[in-house]
This record gives structure tokens, C-alpha cells and sequence, in this order.
């Protein structure tokens, strides 16, 4: 009898070593890693802390990642749809349409619903044209979440009050082999309250001693997990919609779809 309470004894205490083990109780931290190409030896520690601050300001770095669908309309110019996820980008534009894919620099172009039969070598340059006007106007989109992005340097420029007023840390963003102008430099305002990113400011190149604009980033919703803004004074980037899913024929098909805002979208 004493062996077999002893064993028990064992099995108990063996059962709770392993449901306190600590490893289980820790919660695994999603953190905010660069991408892959990011200066991080010519960006500076305060700079990149402020890019991590922003994204979690945003909605954090998983909320981003498990973004799928993102839609907005540029300036009333064109509407974008993009599949994060697979790279798919439509861009309706006036009477063409562009169903291309940002990751293999593939797809097709369409004018009035039909597809634009031409060379390959006129389809690639279509298809190019197609994604550095991906590039132009997701950026005016979703810059706060491409602090750390591939061929970034990212430093700190102080402490400096945005055009409303409101006191921000000041960062600056230069390029390396990446985009369509690499050339161009971005100053960036972070809020110190919110830590938001509340105002941009464009440089076409590092030498230039002002910018071509400078634009506040107004009127942050919550769009599914995450927040964007759409307002610029100049003008608005409207119809913003954040979608988990959506049917192929949204990429595949020149016929517009008819989007409504989902439940998530505040």
C-alpha cells in the first residue's frame, strides 16, 4: 500500500511540474520585425522605436499581417481593390480596367469590358503602368504601416510641431533600390499623444531643401482590426473598405463589382 500511494504521490506532483510549466503560461510576442531589406544598420534605435509605436497605434503588426482585402478610391480618380495576401490589384480608371498582379508583374488590361489585345511587350508596359499606380496610391494609403519596409532608412529629425499645432516627433524616411523613385524622401509626423502619424511631408529627391507638399493625415477610423486615414486637405481618399474575403471574380473579371462596406468597417 505505501508503494502504491507513493506512485500516486509521483503522478500528482509530475502533472502539476508540467501544468505550471512556465513555458506554457508565456504568450508569444507578434513584435514588429523589419522587412526584409530594411536598413537597420543605417536607421537609428529612437526612429525605429517611433515606427513600433505607430503600429501599434494602428492596430499592431498581427492586425496588419491578417489584413486580406483593402479598397479605396483615389482622389476620385480611380478605385483600387488589393489582395494583400496573393498580390492581386484591380484599378478601375475611367472606361479601363487593370487586373494585374503586383508580386509576378502579370495580368491584363481592359478598355470598355474588353480585353486590350496588343504585343507583350505593350501588355508588360500596361501591366507596369498598372502597378506604379498601386504603388503611388497605396502609399497615400497605408504609409504608417511601411515605416520598416525593404530599402527603407528610417532617423529620427527631432521634435517639431505639426501645421495644426500639435507637437510630434519628426522622422525621416529615405530609399534604396525599391519603387519607381528611390530618389524621393518622406518627413513624417508622429504624434506624441496618440502616436499616430498626423502629417507627410514629399521631397522628389534628399537634396532638395523644401517639399513639393506638405499634407496632414486626418480622420483615423477603424477599418476591421486596423485604422486608416482618408483625409488630406486636398483632397479625400474615399470609400475605404477592409474585406476578409471576396469572390476571384473581384481580380478576374472586367465587370465592376458592386462592394458595400462590411460590418467591421467603423
Amino acid at each position: 500500500m505505501k508503494v502504491k500511494h507513493l506512485l500516486v504521490l509521483l503522478l500528482v506532483a509530475s502533472v502539476g511540474f508540467f501544468s505550471c510549466n512556465p513555458a506554457e503560461k508565456e504568450q508569444k510576442v507578434y513584435g514588429n520585425p523589419p522587412s526584409e531589406g530594411f536598413n537597420v544598420e543605417g536607421s537609428d534605435a529612437k526612429a525605429i522605436t517611433i515606427a513600433d509605436e505607430v503600429m501599434e497605434a494602428m492596430g499592431g503588426r498581427e492586425a496588419w499581417d491578417n489584413t486580406r482585402h483593402i479598397c479605396w478610391n483615389f482622389f476620385g480618380r480611380r478605385e483600387l481593390m488589393w489582395d494583400k495576401w496573393t498580390g492581386d490589384v484591380r484599378i478601375d480608371m475611367g472606361e479601363t480596367t487593370f487586373l494585374i498582379n503586383i508580386n509576378d508583374e502579370k495580368g491584363k488590361v481592359f478598355q470598355k469590358g474588353m480585353e486590350m489585345k496588343v504585343s507583350a511587350d505593350s501588355l508588360q508596359t500596361l501591366v507596369n503602368r498598372g502597378k506604379s499606380i498601386w504603388i503611388n496610391d497605396s502609399y497615400w494609403l497605408v504609409m504608417p504601416y511601411k515605416l520598416k519596409d525593404s530599402g527603407v532608412t528610417l532617423t529620427y529629425a527631432g521634435e517639431e510641431a505639426t501645421q495644426d499645432g500639435r507637437m510630434a516627433d519628426k522622422l525621416k524616411l529615405t530609399f534604396e533600390g525599391v519603387g519607381r523613385t528611390p530618389q524621393n524622401m518622406y518627413h513624417v509626423w508622429v504624434d506624441k499623444e496618440s502616436r499616430l502619424a498626423t502629417q507627410w511631408a514629399y521631397y522628389p529627391n534628399t537634396e532638395a531643401e523644401e517639399p513639393r507638399f506638405v499634407n496632414p493625415w486626418k480622420d483615423y477610423r477603424k477599418y476591421g482590426n486596423i485604422m486608416l486615414s482618408g483625409e488630406r486637405d486636398m483632397a479625400q481618399l474615399s470609400g475605404i473598405m477592409v474585406f476578409d474575403d471576396l469572390p476571384e471574380s473581384v481580380y478576374k473579371s472586367p465587370e465592376k463589382p458592386n462592394l458595400k462596406p462590411s460590418e467591421t468597417s467603423e
